[in-house]
């Protein structure tokens, strides 16, 4: 694409420099007479440029080539139709409607919105809201145009019904057109990089300089070369100069949090309601109604769609707020409320606290991400043991918990034992005490200071026990040690 682009430069610089002195003449001065410059034919010229860089870069670049090449066809198409219409129709007061001009320029819209659409797929991800905001803001455009533009040529339409049809698919195809522009600009979530900006920019000048036509030439008042038809000619060379700049390197996605989201349907919602109030009081025509009616709806199912993903993230924030990030068990605050539900039912219950022994050697010997992974293993197996008899708990460190629907002790041994696990190197335990509800405590403050201290007075009895073990295995060792002298001396005096 790098290479090409020296070339190209000159013919666009120099359409581009074309246009800004026809704009100056025909604004400023009247539409002075600069020879060549300001023949009929020269904008055909600068049209040519247009469509033969916007092909170049279908043709050259592999990377987007596909939609690239249909807007290429459709600038191509409506080139053509103006080339014929430049030595044909020209100086025709009143030309013949359809016309091989016609089939140029009609071919225009469905051809670009095509390629549009395809580029978007590629550049865009696009999620289920954003897509609904694209859609209402294209109905509300639609409407809108509908409502000045194919309403003034639907008033002054006439003839025979091949002529009809032919004025009134100009203004239908423009208000497409436009609707895919703006609701492609909205499915992005107004996330514009510079090919987006530009091609937007050139489909809307283009819109302009065609609604002013059809509508001057409703009204008979339509003069060829006028100043409006730069419109023209400056929206196909921002499309040609779009074809040309680099693509990003990835997908956007447009920030959940960013205030650009809620333009298109606050917008789209504004305008479908002018628009009906405007029915309700005047004549509008059926299309242009039932547009603002559409948008109307999708601007409705944009707040449904807002509402569920505040639901569900306000479900999400309140289960992580009850959740132990490690191992998926409930925390403090999410044991708290249990408990306080099991105190206020009257019904049995069983409040465990476990405390691990070994792990902090564990931990020193296998290191933290090791640990992490034991506590998470741990925490799983006391879930699956508890299952539907209660709910299990992390409080913090190498501390679990259970809340059992149950009075049985057993359930509680059974718990303590998914707690311990031996390995080569390592052997894991657990101390825990245990209380029933609601008859040892009447609160949840109560229940969790007894168990508590039930639970650090069984790992200080361990603790004893282990050491009066080593103690023993130490005498055990060091008495016949101690009595080895004694014994060799008898010996020796008997002998």
């Amino acid at each position: 694409m790098v290479s090409c682009r020296p070339i190209l430069i000159v013919p666009l610089l120099a359409s581009a420099a074309w246009l800004l002195v026809y704009g100056l003449d025909v604004v400023a001065f009247g539409g002075a007479h600069l020879g060549p410059f300001s023949s009929r034919f020269a904008h055909d010229v600068v049209l040519a440029v247009t469509a033969g860089v916007c092909l170049a870069r279908g043709v050259l670049v592999r990377r987007e080539r596909a939609a690239w090449l249909l807007i290429g066809a459709g600038v191509a198409a409506w080139v053509s139709g103006e080339l014929y219409y430049t030595l044909v129709l020209w100086d025709d007061p009143s030309p013949p409607i359809p016309s091989p001009a016609d089939a140029g320029f009609l071919l225009f819209p469905p051809l670009v919105f095509t390629g549009m659409f395809v580029l978007l797929r590629g550049r865009a991800a696009m999620r289920p809201a954003l897509l609904v905001d694209g859609i209402a803001a294209a109905c509300a455009v639609s409407a809108l145009s509908a409502a000045i533009v194919f309403e003034a040529v639907l008033e002054h339409a006439d003839g025979d019904p091949l002529a009809v049809a032919t004025s009134l698919a100009y203004p239908a195809s423009d208000l497409i057109l436009l609707a895919v522009g703006v609701g492609a600009l909205a499915a992005t979530g107004w996330h514009l990089d510079r090919t987006w900006a530009l091609l937007a920019a050139g489909i809307l000048v283009f819109w302009l300089a065609d609604s002013m036509y059809l509508v001057r030439t409703a009204e008979g008042v339509y003069e060829a070369g006028g100043w409006f038809d730069l419109g023209w000619w400056t929206g196909l060379l921002l499309v040609a100069v779009a074809a040309w700049h680099r693509p990003p390197a990835e997908r956007r996605l447009p920030a959940d949090g960013s205030l650009r989201l809620i333009i298109a349907p606050l917008i789209a919602g504004a305008v479908a309601l002018e628009l009906l109030v405007y029915a309700s009081l005047d004549e509008l025509n059926p299309l242009a109604i039932a547009l603002a009616a559409a948008s109307a709806v999708f601007v409705m199912i944009r707040m449904v769609l807002t509402f569920r993903q505040n639901v569900a993230m306000l479900q999400a924030t309140r289960d992580e707020a009850l959740t132990d990030a490690l191992t998926g068990l409930g925390n403090r605050r999410a044991l708290t409320q249990a408990l306080d539900t099991a105190v206020a039912s009257g019904v049995p219950y069983q409040l465990a606290l476990f405390d691990l022994d070994g792990f902090k050697h564990y931990n020193d010997t296998f290191g933290h991400p090791a640990g992490d992974v034991l506590l998470s293993r741990l925490g799983a197996s006391l879930a699956a043991f508890v299952g539907d008899r209660g709910g299990a708990f992390r409080m913090g460190g190498d501390e679990f918990c259970v809340l059992l629907e149950s009075a049985d002790a057993n359930l509680v041994e059974g718990a303590a034992r998914t707690l311990s696990v031996e390995g080569e190197g390592y052997w894991i335990g657990c101390s825990y005490g245990a209380i029933a509800l609601p008859e040892e405590a009447a609160d949840a403050d109560a229940a969790l200071r007894l168990a508590d201290q039930r639970m650090y007075a069984s790992k200080h009895a361990g603790r004893m026990s282990a050491a009066r073990q080593a103690r023993d295995v130490l005498l055990a060792v060091l008495g016949p040690r101690d009595r080895a002298p004694a014994e060799w001396a008898e010996a020796r005096a008997r002998a």
